[in-house]
């Protein structure tokens, strides 16, 4: 497991991209989690359980409508923006659902640590094994900003 030492700057919105695939059942673990310092769930893609995948921004929690434990490689694509909390969430070029009021007005904190594989309970450790991610994961890209869709499509 390989920790990415990498400080973000501070984000008023984000997209993150990464092919996956997974047969894990229940739930597929967690793809990534970044944490600072006093918000270990700064943002976290999680799915546990038998509750659908979610994200959350500073603890907060929005449900997403994708499926992804098929065993097949999946491209997912989630975006977020601090005016209104709005989300989106893409899997394989499609917009499968978006929502809002997901932490509105929230700026992501910089300086933090980013995960592959792994929830973090402290920044940066206190991994629990049950929440480890289970499947394969490819081409991880996070952005400062909101792509569009044909650039979402353009990367699946």
């Amino acid at each position: 497991m390989d920790a990415i030492k990498k400080s973000l700057p501070e984000m008023y919105a984000f997209t993150v991209c990464m092919w996956l695939k997974s047969s894990a059942s229940p739930g597929i673990g967690t793809p990534f989690s970044y944490g600072v310092p006093g918000q270990a769930n700064e943002i976290v893609l999680i799915e546990w359980g038998n509750n659908p995948i979610e994200l959350l921004v500073n603890d907060k929690v929005a449900q997403l409508p994708l499926s992804v434990s098929d065993g097949r490689w999946h491209h997912i694509c989630i975006t977020w923006t601090t005016r209104d909390g709005f989300w989106e969430a893409y899997q394989d070029g499609e917009r499968l659902g978006t929502g809002d009021n997901l932490a509105p007005w929230h700026p992501i904190k910089p300086g933090g640590v980013i995960i592959l594989g792994q929830e973090q309970d402290v920044v940066g450790g206190r991994f629990d094994a049950t929440q480890a991610f289970v499947g394969e994961l490819s081409q991880f890209n996070m952005w400062d900003r909101v792509l569009r869709p044909v650039d979402i499509m353009g990367l699946a």
